[in-house]
């Protein structure tokens, strides 16, 4: 059944306050059109949700289509289309159709379609797997190359390059995730903790002040021990960055720098666990920006860090 919807004027005022956020967040209209579509979806309802979740089941076929044939498939409107096009920052349905082929058409080259969205099966060979593994993964950290926002990543970098202390908070996948970055920081010579326990963090994030940082890392954005620990060391004057996946989310908006990823879920890996790989990427291109700015210092550390675990290291040949 085609949903027939009406725009109201307060609706259509809605809806265009909403894409001037997303352009505000997700940046210009040229690349990533999938990325700001599956970034957005969670905040979409309705008949916008059901183009939308139409737009990323098969994209290819979505740029082929026009403007009727989309609404009868996604059981809508071309109202609805059309209102679809402005949420999303283009002037009409021809610009969509134009970004959406244009990026799928780079993905089929790069070989980053193979499988996507498919359910893995109990019999499918590890091949197969491995093939939609590898395709979910690189197309996630595309998505994340076109949704991060460099100059929040700069900002990052400067106050972590000046920091005389960086707290960094998640919980369960998201601490694991923490956890690489304060190692990473630590072979670097910056002073930095990870904690998971929402007691200590809290109790460290008390001890924070103006010209400390404090990352919360979170895919969601809605991780309450996490947000406790940011807000905490963002109202003794640190400087907070987000590591999320959702912009408008509670732990995005509380914190002063927000680093944007993008996930690909598949079977036994959902949102969450996907997010793992890109959240590393970014952070590891944190950290080098980091090193880049104490680069002295940062060498010397790392350096010495090197000699002091490199007694550890078994000597070629000795073991039987």
């Amino acid at each position: 059944m085609v949903d027939q919807e009406v725009d109201t004027a307060a609706g259509t005022a809605v809806v265009d306050a909403d894409a001037i956020d997303r352009r505000n967040a997700l940046g210009s209209t040229s690349d990533g059109v999938l990325a700001r579509v599956r970034n957005g979806l969670a905040e979409l309802t309705g008949a916008l949700r059901r183009v939308a979740e139409h737009v990323l089941s098969d994209p290819e076929a979505a740029a082929r289509s026009t403007i009727v044939e989309l609404a009868e498939r996604s059981g809508t409107s071309p109202a609805t289309i059309t209102r679809f096009c402005r949420v999303m920052g283009f002037e009409g349905y021809a610009d969509l159709r134009l970004g959406i082929a244009s990026e799928t058409g780079r993905a089929r080259s790069a070989g980053w379609t193979i499988d996507i969205g498919r359910e893995i099966q109990p019999g499918d060979p590890l091949a197969r797997v491995l093939d939609q593994i590898m395709a979910a993964d690189t197309r996630a950290m595309h998505d994340t190359a076109t949704l991060l926002d460099l100059a929040e990543v700069e900002r990052a970098a400067v106050a972590i390059a000046g920091a005389n202390r960086v707290n960094i908070f998640g919980a369960s996948g998201s601490a694991l995730v923490g956890e690489e970055m304060q190692f990473s920081l630590h072979r670097i010579g910056v002073a930095a903790w990870a904690w998971n326990d929402v007691h200590e963090g809290l109790a460290s994030a008390a001890l924070l002040r103006a010209g400390d940082v404090a990352l919360g890392i979170s895919h969601t954005g809605q991780t309450r021990e996490t947000i406790e620990m940011l807000a905490e060391a963002g109202s003794r004057g640190a400087t907070t960055v987000a590591l999320t996946g959702f912009p408008r989310s509670p732990l995005a908006e509380l914190a002063d720098i927000v680093l944007l990823t993008a996930s690909q879920a598949t079977t036994f890996r959902p949102d969450a666990l996907s997010a793992r790989h890109p959240q590393l990427v970014v952070l590891d291109l944190l950290y080098i920006a980091v090193a880049q700015r104490t680069h002295d210092r940062a060498h010397a550390a790392f350096r010495r860090t090197a000699q002091a675990v490199d007694g550890h290291k078994s000597a070629k040949g000795s073991l039987s």
